[in-house]
């Protein structure tokens, strides 16, 4: 519901707050007195076009904010979560124009684009009027608004799910029999190159290990012939470790006679002959490393050979090989085993395509009895608004040809205005004044369901009056009894049925040299006086302060 409207520095509008109750709220006020400014600054901050001139004369900007209550189930909850945006309780829609034509948009103080706040304003309310670019007008809602009459949104949803299991079936089979067909055409090569990289059997890695290797042994090599001398001078015959340990035994004898003099010595003597003894060892394990069988190196040049005249012809990388031999093989299986796989898919598809088509069936069954409901109870609300030559019609075109999430139905609402005449598209065949009317009895009859929580109906009874203003404004208050409504109105019948009732009027400020609009909640008294005046022009007679006090009454 929508709680509260801010306005600053629009087109007329300095500062204006409206604080709006449940129920039914007209505005009303004479001609002029800025009842458009006031829609034109509540669709911008629904999402509605930006244009500088909405902006007040002197200011750098202008700003709207609407405040709404809503429940977290609601539609516009989920759009705030799927953009990653805060629920704070409240929804707090906000929109600055610039003098300069840009324009910004926030929710809940965090910025987001233009289209996101259209489409949170699109589920939140629904102006009926020349500020509709959505509603009811628009054909494409029309299924939406016909499942929710009913209650098929469950089966809606079940059909959407049917619609998955089908499409991946579908999908599934069609990507198996491309790549049977694929390997049809290709069989004998991938036979061919299956076998040959079976046999060949390459391994990621391969290339990069043979490779260091064949270096290491070619390096190895040359060497090899100054390893063996190093090792010769500190292992060989030549030695001089075997003198060095002589000398440390023939030291240690003495120690006993001049310790300090030798220990330290010996000591020495040990490190020195322990550091001979490892670098013999890593000479050995050098040499041993340098040490290969030239056959060896042949059959690993050969391997090199081999792996990369593969690639070469299969153009892939040599650590692909593998991947590619897979992928080769994988084709091959296709092609033997694969005749059965596509059997089972074709039952798989066709067994989803036929638990969808039941459901589809079902459902364009229901929609159709449904549709029959709808349009009883649409032209029941018809003769009071006086439209009752008028006949309103649910068209559903079927085509199982053309499925699709939502079923196989095409829905659309047409009117036939009098007998004998072509019926059509509501918006095609229904002049303006009609229209509305139209809209009007579909609302009430849809109720709560496929609606917004708030409802704004721009002069809907324009070129009515008497008893079908009545009924509108009857029809208005029913409509207020499920979600929030508000009107602008010309019509004292319209008016007198409303539970807030706001005057527009517009003030002279500056000693006349600029003028700026105002919108008053009225108390009871000033009501009647109002609505006296909508009865009787400018000056106002007792006659029609009588009246409206029996319109008051009446309405109560």
């Amino acid at each position: 519901m929508l709680a509260r409207l801010s306005i600053r520095d629009i087109v007329l509008i300095e500062r204006l707050d409206i604080e709006f109750s449940r129920g039914l709220a007209v505005l009303t006020g004479e001609t002029g007195a800025g009842k458009s400014i006031l829609l034109d600054a509540f669709a911008l901050a629904l999402g509605g076009r930006g244009d500088a001139g909405l902006v007040r004369h002197g200011a750098e900007q202008g700003q709207v904010t609407a405040v709404f209550d809503i429940p977290k189930s609601h539609p516009a909850a989920k759009i705030l979560a799927d953009n990653g945006l805060d629920d704070t309780g409240e929804m707090i829609l906000r929109r600055v124009q610039l003098a300069d034509g840009r324009t910004r948009a926030f929710i809940n103080d965090q910025a987001i684009s233009v289209q996101t706040l259209k489409a949170v304003g699109a589920a939140l309310v629904e102006i009926h009027g020349q500020h509709d670019e959505r509603a009811l007008v628009d054909a494409s809602t029309h299924r939406q608004l016909l499942d929710a009459f009913a209650s098929l949104e469950k089966d809606v949803a079940a059909l959407e799910a049917l619609w998955d299991a089908r499409r991946a079936a579908n999908a599934e089979l069609d990507e198996h029999r491309a790549g049977m067909e694929r390997a049809a055409r290709e069989a004998d090569y991938l036979r061919h190159a299956s076998q040959e990289l079976k046999a060949l059997a390459p391994k990621e890695g391969e290339e990069t290990e043979l490779a260091n290797r064949r270096t290491t042994m070619m390096q190895g090599e040359k060497i090899a012939t100054d390893l063996r001398e190093a090792q010769e001078a500190i292992g060989g015959s030549h030695s001089p470790v075997a003198s060095l340990s002589a000398a440390v035994r023939r030291l240690e004898r003495r120690a006993a006679n001049a310790p300090a003099l030798i220990e330290p010595a010996v000591k020495a003597i040990d490190v020195a002959i322990n550091a001979l003894e490892e670098a013999d060892q890593h000479l050995n394990a050098a040499l041993a490393a340098t040490d290969f069988d030239p056959a060896e190196l042949e059959r690993i040049e050969e391997r090199l050979f081999a792996l990369r005249a593969a690639s070469r012809k299969y153009s892939t990388p040599v650590d692909l090989l593998a991947a590619l031999a897979a992928q080769y093989a994988a084709d091959v299986a296709l092609i033997d085993a694969g005749a059965d796989q596509l059997k089972k898919l074709e039952a798989a598809a066709a067994e989803a395509d036929k638990r969808y088509g039941a459901a589809a069936a079902k459902l364009s069954a229901a929609r159709v009895k449904s549709a029959e409901k709808l349009n009883k109870a649409v032209n029941a609300e018809l003769a009071p608004l006086k439209l009752e030559r008028a006949k309103f019609m649910t068209q559903i075109e079927t085509n199982a040809a053309a499925p699709g999430p939502e079923g196989i139905d095409r829905v659309e609402f047409w009117v036939q205005t009098n007998p004998g005449t072509k019926p059509g598209p509501l918006m095609k065949v229904a002049s303006g004044g009609e229209l509305s009317r139209f809209l009007l009895a579909l609302k009430v009859v849809l109720a709560d369901r496929g609606s917004a929580p708030t409802l704004v109906f721009d002069e809907i009874d324009t070129g009515v009056g008497g008893a079908v203003a009545d009924a509108i404004g009857s029809r208005l208050s029913r409509l207020a009894g499920k979600v929030q409504v508000m009107a602008v109105t010309h019509a004292p019948q319209v008016a007198a049925r409303a539970s807030q009732h706001l005057l527009i009027s517009k003030d002279a400020l500056d000693k006349g040299r600029r003028v700026a609009t105002r919108v008053n909640a009225l108390a009871a008294d000033h009501r009647r006086e109002e609505i006296a005046r909508m009865l009787a022009g400018a000056e106002i007679t007792a006659e029609a302060r009588a009246a409206a006090e029996r319109l008051l009454r009446a309405a109560s």
